[in-house]
């Protein structure tokens, strides 16, 4: 489930119990769902209580508690639960990760982008108009490829007032390489200026580095299980239960569920980039993807070990991957750099 699938069951709901007169408020025209700010909270937050309270006239944990009985049993949730003032937090099943997994598989390229446009690999920005500078020029391409994504083409405009960098784009390119370039140009928000490092470190300190480290070991993994005769398919990511539990599979952990939110946002951080014409939207999130698939992989070896067979768990958790490399991939060509295959 996305957060756009979310988002509708929960104004579905909404819509109800205003039909039922459990609720008599305006219907708003769309409910905003986004990941809990910090763990612990669920895959998924919402403060539609809080804002419906008011014209209901009731208080707010006591709207979240109709809401919340709407929504408990909903294919797809796991869990309702009310924090605070009145806080709905959502913890998906693991049916919703692996309906994610497949949906991501199935769109390849075209997941987060619309335009399905046959961008180059890397980036080709030129040095810009006279005064425009290298930031300018990478950023107004970057742009170009986010809003063209997003579906918002002639409507991003240029790039915004950036604090500019003294050296021209040329001159970064061939001491830095093209993706190290692009990346410090469009890692820092429009108003932070840039940090140019002396030369590029190869090394998991370095953000860009280890985003494309990410997508060449998903790669790899895929590699490697075809050497062992196996294959991907979408299903559940936990590990095996113990026997006499009555269940096949124990549930995701944590860390998968935390890498799902972040491939499920990918589309709306494609769609935020672009609307706030802020590229460093998208590096921070592939950056947090990048990080939340190392979390997951250490929890969830995606190969057998050793003497084991390749099991359905095995290749629940090799789709999972490739569905990480797809999100990695995507994001990284609309910024213009490489996603390598070996690193």
């Amino acid at each position: 489930m996305t957060p756009a699938e979310l988002s509708r069951t929960v104004l579905r709901s909404v819509r109800g119990a205003v039909e039922e007169r459990e609720l008599s408020v305006p219907v708003p025209a769309r409910i905003v769902v986004q990941p809990p700010p910090r763990p612990g909270c669920g895959d998924y937050a919402s403060n539609v209580a809080l804002q419906l309270a008011k014209p209901a006239g009731r208080p707010a944990r006591e709207v979240a508690e109709i809401l919340r009985k709407r929504l408990a049993g909903t294919a797809g949730i796991d869990r309702v639960e009310i924090a605070g003032p009145g806080f709905l937090n959502f913890t998906l099943g693991d049916g919703a990760l692996v309906a994610l997994v497949r949906d991501v598989l199935a769109q390849g390229a075209a997941y987060g982008d619309r335009s399905a446009a046959d961008w180059p690999a890397t980036g080709r920005a030129s040095a810009g108009r006279p005064g425009t500078g290298a930031r300018a020029a990478v950023v107004g391409e970057a742009l170009e490829r986010i809003g063209a994504a997003a579906g918002r083409t002639g409507r991003a405009g240029g790039p915004p007032a950036l604090v500019p960098v003294p050296d021209d784009l040329a001159t970064l390119t061939a001491r830095l390489g093209t993706d190290e370039t692009r990346w410090i140009l469009l890692r820092p928000a429009a108003h932070d200026p840039v940090r140019v490092p002396e030369r590029p470190v190869q090394r998991e300190g370095n953000p860009r580095f280890r985003v494309q480290y990410a997508h060449a070991r998903t790669r790899a993994l895929v590699r490697n299980a075809g050497d062992l005769g196996f294959t991907g398919e979408p299903g559940d990511v936990g590990a095996p239960a113990a026997a006499g539990s009555g269940a096949e599979f124990r549930p995701a952990p944590a860390s998968a569920h935390a890498l799902h939110t972040l491939l499920a946002t990918h589309p709306s951080v494609v769609e935020a980039a672009a609307r706030l014409r802020a590229p460093d939207r998208l590096v921070r999130h592939l950056e947090a993807t990048a990080d939340a698939f190392f979390r997951w992989h250490d929890d969830c070896p995606p190969l057998p070990v050793g003497e084991q067979k390749p099991l359905a768990v095995h290749r629940a958790r090799l789709a999972l991957a490739e569905a990480t490399g797809t999100v990695l991939a995507n994001g990284l060509r609309l910024l213009g750099i490489s996603a390598p295959e070996h690193l």
